[in-house]
């Protein structure tokens, strides 16, 4: 009878764990569901990284585009300065020359907002990084130095954008 009772409660464990444990079908439908749901972020991951990728090309495109947009607007100050000199009925060489050093101030204002600067090496050593040679002469000064320049130069930030067009000093025979 014992062993009739241990039968009875073996069989009544089996079944509450049959009854607790999920069947093998609902936990395929679980892991299906989970599974869809995963694949599901991943595809709204995805896109989301597709437009960020997309919106960051446009701002880069538009950086591109308007990059010099301050500067444009600071050059229409000097462009209108030079138009008004051009309509003046009777100039003359003091109001011409005013005028140009005007411009010429406003110009280099808008160089200066935009970090334009000029490179006028005279009397600095030779640097074939910010200076073009032109020609050497004997001088006074000291050995590749520049002693004149021909024609400035213009770098943005550090980036020379032109070089200097420069005459060096050799040394003396």
């Amino acid at each position: 009878m014992q062993s009739e009772n241990n039968q009875n409660e073996q069989a009544e464990e089996v079944s509450a764990e049959t009854e607790t444990m999920p069947s093998l079908e609902e936990s395929l439908k679980q892991a299906e569901l989970l599974a869809q749901e995963h694949h599901d972020a991943w595809l709204r991951a995805k896109a989301e990284g597709d437009n960020i990728r997309k919106r960051a090309q446009e701002d880069v495109a538009k950086a591109h585009k308007f990059a010099v947009e301050n500067f444009a607007n600071e050059l229409l100050a000097v462009k209108d300065s030079l138009e008004a000199a051009l309509s003046t009925d009777a100039p003359s060489i003091d109001n011409l020359k005013s005028g140009v050093e005007l411009t010429l101030k406003q110009l280099t204002s808008a160089f200066g907002k935009s970090n334009l600067q000029e490179i006028n090496p005279v009397g600095e050593k030779f640097d074939a990084h910010k200076h073009q040679a032109i020609s050497m002469i004997e001088s006074e000064a000291e050995a590749n130095t520049v002693v004149a320049v021909l024609q400035k130069g213009y770098q943005l930030h550090d980036r020379v954008i032109r070089p200097a067009l420069v005459t060096v000093a050799k040394a003396k025979s």
